[in-house]
């Protein structure tokens, strides 16, 4: 029987899905294809470089330390509470900086499927009404956004399916728009397909979150890890079918990491202001909410977590008498809009990858730690029960751990830090740049007050 008193037991197919619907975000397709043919090999190469041993990793770290501050928990346990409230500040800063991109998106979608030009001061009214409808939304159970989340997740697959199936069609019957040759699908080292890499190991991040329905399955010793590997798979082949169809259409170096996806789709159906691209446009903005909506309740609850912990500061707190907290949600508006509001300074005429980007640099940052503490829990507490426990000896561990920190940390560089002194270079890097460092010594700042040693 699949139910032990009256409650269904969770099916392979239930935890797949689910971590499509968290972790497969639309927005990234565009970034993706902006890589160019060598995405093929970098897709390749990190699912059995980065995701395997990520897989495994956070399989044994999430069903062990099973506590409500995940990743910030672990590294906590590991390293102390200094290192601790560093994941912590930048797996939660990572959110509002990831929902300013979004925003931006907004009025640039608007003007690409109306053709009317919209001002400075319009654009960030518009960008403003989606950074609080997220914010208020999330001061409500998830459980509450359900029909949201499946809606998103229905939404992105279709729309990838959708382009990837029209580029085989156009590409065999009118032609390509880049070179598929064997020779260039091969990795390109050009530092700016480089900067874009980092896209596909974010699109592998976050699938520990499978970790906390352990308890609903069947046999999580098997189907964590398989539901981590499996979902990983499918979700890099949805992006690979819908990068190819962008491919298709638009030339690698003309791709718009913003608004790729729906130009990709006027110049497959040949007529950029139809019904269908209205609304598929339409069905785009939605799956944002959807991605805001998914993340917003496990960023709000670790920064809330380590908040009590003393790691961070007081004001992530407060919740509300149903539990879900209410200072964090707050904070990311916030922040959210002074990003929006400085927007117009920023040199970088592309603000959703400059946002997206700097939100990436400090998501990476976050899971740098997460490595070698998976090694140090092992050394500190290796009598704990392990439901799932990756096998190998202390040499491969080693290798398993380090080898995926090392690639993010590559990633990092390609991202952040200017390649040349070009000033196309320059004002398209420096603000990535300038804001990571901003935003790491301000997290230093919080430390250094919450963990100031009392006056004697």
């Amino acid at each position: 029987m699949d139910e032990i008193k009256g409650k269904k037991k969770f099916r392979m197919i239930d935890a797949i899905l689910s971590v499509i619907c968290v972790v497969f975000v639309a927005e990234a397709a565009a970034p993706v294809a902006a890589i160019g043919n060598s995405q093929y090999f970098w897709w390749i190469f990190l699912m059995i470089g980065f995701l395997l041993p990520y897989g495994l990793i956070a399989s044994e770290l999430g069903t062990t330390f099973d506590g409500e501050g995940g990743l910030y928990d672990w590294v906590r346990k590991a390293f102390g509470s200094k290192m601790g409230g560093r994941v912590a500040w930048y797996y939660w800063i990572n959110f509002p900086l990831w929902m300013a991109a979004l925003a931006v998106i907004f009025p640039e979608m608007i003007e690409l499927i109306t053709g009317i030009e919209i001002n400075i001061a319009v654009a960030i009214m518009i960008e403003l009404a989606f950074i609080w409808i997220v914010t208020l939304i999330a001061f409500f159970p998830i459980s509450d956004s359900v029909w949201i989340l499946n809606g998103a997740a229905i939404i992105k697959v279709f729309l990838a399916v959708v382009v990837g199936a029209l580029g085989v069609y156009v590409a065999i019957t009118q032609g390509v728009a880049n070179e598929y040759t064997l020779t260039s699908m091969l990795p390109s080292f050009d530092v700016n397909s480089l900067s874009f890499v980092s896209v596909i190991i974010f699109n592998f991040l976050g699938f520990e979150v499978i970790t906390t329905m352990a308890d609903d399955m069947e046999d999580p010793k098997k189907q964590i890890p398989q539901a981590i590997v499996i979902g990983g798979i499918v979700i890099a082949a949805i992006y690979i079918f819908s990068a190819f169809g962008i491919g298709v259409a638009i030339p690698t170096e003309e791709i718009s990491t913003s608004s790729g996806l729906i130009e990709s789709l006027q110049l497959l159906t040949g007529n950029p202001t139809s019904l269908f691209i209205t609304v598929a446009a339409i069905l785009f903005l939605l799956t944002l909410f959807g991605n805001m909506i998914s993340w917003s309740q496990g960023v709000n609850s670790v920064a809330a977590y380590a908040a009590d912990m003393e790691d961070m500061p007081s004001v992530f707190k407060k919740r509300r008498k149903n539990g879900i907290p209410s200072g964090a949600p707050i904070m990311n508006g916030i922040v959210a809009s002074i990003v929006i509001l400085l927007a117009p300074i920023i040199p970088n005429e592309d603000l959703f990858w400059s946002f997206f980007a700097l939100n990436l640099v400090m998501f990476l940052l976050s899971y740098i730690p997460v490595f070698p503490a998976f090694l140090k829990l092992r050394e500190i507490d290796p009598d704990r029960e392990r439901p799932f426990k990756v096998k190998g000896s202390k040499g491969f561990l080693k290798v398993l751990a380090y080898i995926p920190m090392i690639l993010i940390i590559i990633a990092l560089i390609f991202i952040a830090i200017p390649m040349d002194t070009s000033a196309e270079t320059l004002s398209s890097t420096l603000p990535i740049t300038i804001g990571a460092v901003i935003f790491i010594i301000i997290g230093e700042i919080i430390i250094r007050i919450k963990h100031k040693s009392p006056k004697i």
